[in-house]
Parts: structure tokens; sequence; C-alpha cells
């Protein structure tokens, strides 16, 4: 059996990322971040990166980290309100924006992860995400062309995965990670759990040709806002 494991998160990553590459980031707020592996970006020290996320994570966790060391000159994303750095970083011109609905940005990895340069979506028109965009019309609706996002780094969490990078997700973990794992021309992936044999084929959610190079997952599972019922008393 062969292996994609390693067992150095940081010198397999800093060996790979040059300053401005594209990082595609797979999760949702901080559900499903590859904490791991976002560390290791921050130490490569690499600069003037794009980073493809639904969200840029919040102010000293997640994706935030790369925030605090202005490592990003610019953000794909369709969701940035919970870093008040980021805010800072945007207002005063450090940091480009181009913010895109997520049912769109969701497609643009899949589109790149199949290798569909352009895609025309109803999603956006009339609005500023249509501005400079082309506009056709398909029976009688208009509809604005989306291009495929082609990473050339991408970054998951998986629940379990095997030595060939085969990979399974935990529940609302999955969200971005599968498309950002095939929109990635080298994917890292990291597990909480990696299998000593093949994982079953029906169980496969993200197919190890995707898959690169597997790492452990830490044990690091930050909680974006934590809400409690109060206590009943009696």
């Amino acid at each position: 059996m062969s292996t994609k494991y390693r067992e150095d998160a940081a010198a397999e990553l800093a060996a790979v990322v040059k300053d401005g590459m594209t990082i595609a980031v797979g999760g949702f707020g901080l559900s499903g971040n590859p904490n791991r592996l976002i560390a290791a970006l921050r130490d490569s020290g690499a600069k003037d990166l794009t980073v493809v996320s639904n969200n840029m994570g919040v102010d000293g966790k997640g994706l935030g980290i790369l925030i605090e060391n202005k490592q990003v000159s610019k953000v794909i994303a369709s969701y940035v309100g919970e870093n008040k750095l980021f805010a800072q970083q945007f207002l005063s011109g450090e940091l480009e924006v181009e913010f895109c609905p997520q049912g769109t940005l969701a497609e643009r990895l899949r589109a790149g992860g199949v290798g569909v340069p352009a895609f025309f979506t109803p999603t956006g028109v009339g609005t500023p995400v249509a501005e400079g965009k082309e506009v056709m019309e398909f029976n009688g609706r208009p509809a604005i062309l989306e291009r495929g996002i082609f990473a050339d780094i991408a970054l998951v969490r998986a629940y379990q995965a095997d030595a060939e990078g085969n990979l399974r997700y935990r529940m609302t973990s999955k969200n971005f990670n599968p498309l950002a794992a095939m929109s990635g021309r080298h994917t890292f992936a990291e597990a909480e759990h990696i299998l000593d044999d093949y994982m079953d084929p029906s169980l496969v959610e993200t197919p190890g040709i995707f898959v690169q190079t597997l790492v452990q997952a830490d044990e690091t599972k930050y909680i974006e806002q934590r809400t409690v019922r109060t206590k009943q008393e009696g």
C-alpha cells in the first residue's frame, strides 16, 4: 500500500507554497477548519496570498491568524463579518476583497475541480456582484459569467482518511472541504483518524486522486459562538 502520509506538515507545505499563490481553504466559520495546515501556512512566511474560503475565521483563530500576520493580499469569500482585523485591513486598503455569493463560490470551486473554466448563473444579476462581468440571456433570464477557481494549493480537514488520501468528513464539518479539495493543484489534507487499511469505497467523499499530501490533524476544535441554555432551577 503506497502512502501520501507525512509527519511534518510545516516542512511539506513550506516546500510547495510560494508568495503570490492562490490558496483554497475548507471550513465554514470555524467548523471544519484545517487548523494544523493553516498554522503551517502561517509559519511558512509566504506573503501576498489570495485566500479562497467561505469566510476568514475570527480574530486569532482559523484563517484570522494569516490576517494577523499580514500574509494575505486578497480574499475571495461569501462572508467576512466576524473578523475585526479583516475589516480594518479592508477599510485601510491593505486587503482586496472579492465578495462571492455562497452558492456561486461553491460552484466556482467545484468547476475548478472538474476543469470547467467558467459558467453562467443568474445569481447576482443587478447587484454589485455583476459589475464588470459578461451577461447573457437564457430562456428570457439574464445570467452573469463566473470563472472556475483553480487554486495552487488547497488545505482541507477530514474526519477519516486512508494512506491513499481518500477522505470522509463528519457532519457539518464537511461544508466546503470537498469543494476546496477538488480545486487545488496540490491538496493538503489533515485527518483526525488515519486508517491502517483502505477505506470502504462506499464511504469515500473525496477520492484520493484529489489529495497529494496527508497529515495527522491536531485536536484543536474552536467554537465560533458558544450558545447554551440558561440553567433551570429545580
